[in-house]
């Protein structure tokens, strides 16, 4: 049976998130027709297999083996039987009772792409990552070299758009990620060669190459306990530059040399001194 709405969770050894972000979906999902499914991405910690039976109502799949983000969140959506999807961090919760009114947003526009919301921390700080643009040599210098940010520009954080406006934008955050069921097939799910990083930013650079609209909706909220799971390691600083490795290789590589290679060498020099910083 069709439902308006799937929740997709990636979880990875954090089962108390996890279990603070379906709570908070219990709470304020209950007058919208949804599904939720949760992948565990081979956690090491096994705890979160204590959650099953605390939400019976909701789909727990068991990776085999931890294949990346990219690879849990298309096999969780290949079960899937919503209209549309909600990729969902799990070290996040919902804070209102807004996915109707955002579904009947995305129900109003043509040629609908994808929708992300206003992200803060744990503080109450405002999360620039929520809305964003594609990368480019000029904001990308920005964002890798200098804590210089221009107010009211189309910079990388796309400061001409309000915190709390509803607009048109580019990209949007895989912590919250609405989009249809359909046009996420046929865009080809997210890109499998990313493992962790990035894969966002190259879905919403497919929508929109592929004719569709992407939306900032900054009328709703959600807290976002950014990067509670992740080790900023080496391994992670080699993730995060190999994802945008990947995307500059995928769309600059052949199409636009000039900005591949002063992205390539910008993306190198950083990774470089952020190396630095962990020794």
């Amino acid at each position: 049976m069709t439902q308006k709405l799937s929740i997709i969770i990636v979880n990875y050894n954090v089962t108390q998130l996890l279990r603070n972000c379906l709570l908070s979906v219990e709470k304020y999902a209950k007058d919208v027709d949804y599904e939720v499914i949760v992948i565990d991405n081979k956690s090491t910690d096994s705890s979160w297999g204590d959650l099953i039976p605390e939400f019976p109502k909701v789909h727990f799949i068991a990776s085999e083996k931890n294949e990346g983000f990219a690879k849990a969140n298309n096999k969780a959506i290949g079960t899937a039987s919503g209209e549309y999807l909600l990729i969902l961090n799990p070290d996040t919760e919902l804070e209102g009772f807004y996915l109707n009114e955002i579904l009947d947003f995305a129900d109003s526009k043509s040629n609908f792409g994808c929708l992300g919301v206003r992200m803060h921390d744990a503080n109450g700080n405002f999360l620039p990552e929520s809305k964003r643009s594609v990368p480019d040599m000029f904001n990308a210098f920005e964002k890798l070299f200098t804590s210089f940010k221009k107010r009211n520009s189309k910079s990388y954080y796309r400061n001409d758009v309000g915190e709390y406006e509803i607009a048109e934008i580019e990209v949007i955050t895989g912590a919250f990620l609405l989009v249809k069921k359909e046009v996420y097939q046929k865009a080809g799910g997210l890109d499998e060669r990313y493992f962790m990083y990035g894969e966002d930013i190259d879905l919403c650079y497919t929508l929109l190459k592929n004719g569709y609209k992407n939306y900032y909706y900054g009328k709703a909220s959600i807290l976002h306990h950014k990067g509670e799971s992740t080790i900023k390691n080496e391994v992670y600083l080699e993730r995060f530059y190999g994802a945008m490795q990947i995307f500059i290789d995928k769309y600059y590589k052949e199409k636009k040399p000039m900005q591949y290679s002063f992205l390539k060498a910008g993306l190198r020099l950083r990774h470089k001194i952020e190396l630095i910083k962990l020794k």
